[in-house]
């Protein structure tokens, strides 16, 4: 198959949304990162995303809408009213809620799940290609099972060239992570997966709001993933990363470094001096940190040692992102 990279404008827009109502898949931007996106009520098109991936099947995806009409058709009943103040919020939005779902949604997008994740995103392309496609759109990030999250065209053309008839280019995504999943189905909102919409900042819509044990730690065998990247290794580099913790975490991570011998690097959120090492240093963690993770791959880095980052505000998002492109795999320092 021949992937054709177009720059997003009204005719792209419109061949998208034909591609679409066909039962194609289109990779577009968002603010977050780029999709790749189905027909959400088109069960066939839907499993046509895992294949391009090779994505688990017991992995769930967003339904992407225009508006909020577009909830009577995947959503069982009315939102709550703590599901309704955080629409008001922070949609359109890089936020994700979890609602009962319709009959209509077919369960390759829920993954067999009683419940569906529905986000309105703010980027002008992504809602022009849903109201021109007249459907929800399906979408996980558009990139191959378990690699980082493209934040740009060129990003998902090196996972998916040959695999998907069109990419949209909209340029790089302003976010650069995932949006932010809050179950809204239980006595307490409950974020499954962090994003660059805070706790803090959902706490100050609705009150207390409760952090899946999920997102930082592993969950167990068998377990059911409510929210994706909630179950698998994801968003990796080809090489092995550690997170290196504790008080004494710069001085160890040189440590390692020099142990681990020419194609190590340290992937870096402070201003910590290692020398003449190679240091891979983040200015804006979340919208850089994937885009560094590609390019450690571009320059054939072996062995990554990664200081944590504390965990409030957008630093529960990244730490997450870094949790499982490690496989969680911690070295504390103390």
């Amino acid at each position: 198959m021949h992937t054709e990279l177009c720059h997003a404008d009204d005719a792209s827009i419109r061949r998208a949304a034909a591609l679409l109502r066909a039962g194609e898949l289109v990779a577009f931007p968002t603010e977050t990162v780029y999709g790749l996106g189905a027909d959400a009520l088109n069960g066939g098109a839907a499993a046509r995303i895992f294949a391009a991936k090779g994505r688990p099947a017991d992995n769930p995806l967003i339904a992407h809408i225009a508006g909020e009409s577009d909830l009577s058709g995947l959503i069982a009943g009315e939102p709550v009213p703590c599901a309704r103040a955080l629409m008001r919020a922070f949609w359109p939005g890089p936020m994700t809620l979890i609602f009962p779902k319709s009959a209509r949604v077919p369960r390759e997008v829920t993954a067999g799940l009683d419940t569906v994740a529905v986000r309105m995103p703010s980027h002008p392309v992504a809602r022009a290609l849903i109201s021109a496609a007249q459907t929800p759109i399906a979408a996980p990030s558009a990139n191959r099972s378990g690699r980082p999250s493209p934040t740009t065209a060129a990003h998902v053309l090196e996972d998916m060239d040959g695999r998907i008839p069109l990419i949209l280019d909209g340029g790089p995504c302003e976010v650069g992570l995932e949006s932010t999943v809050v179950d809204v189905t239980g006595a307490r909102p409950r974020i499954l997966r962090p994003g660059g919409v805070t706790r803090e900042m959902l706490e100050g819509v609705v009150g207390a709001v409760d952090v899946d044990e999920g997102v930082l730690h592993q969950l167990q065998a068998g377990s059911q993933a409510r929210s994706p990247g909630m179950k698998y290794k994801h968003y990796a580099p080809r090489g092995e990363m550690t997170i290196v913790t504790g008080p004494r975490a710069a001085q160890e991570i040189a440590r390692l470094y020099d142990a681990a011998g020419g194609r190590a690097a340290i992937l870096a959120f402070s201003q910590a001096d290692y020398g003449a090492r190679r240091v891979y240093r983040l200015k804006n963690a979340p919208g850089e940190l994937f885009a560094v993770l590609r390019q450690l791959d571009e320059d054939g880095v072996e062995t990554i040692y990664a200081e944590d980052v504390p965990t409030n505000g957008v630093g529960l998002a990244v730490m997450n992102r870094l949790m499982r492109a490690a496989a969680f795999r911690v070295h504390n320092a103390e």
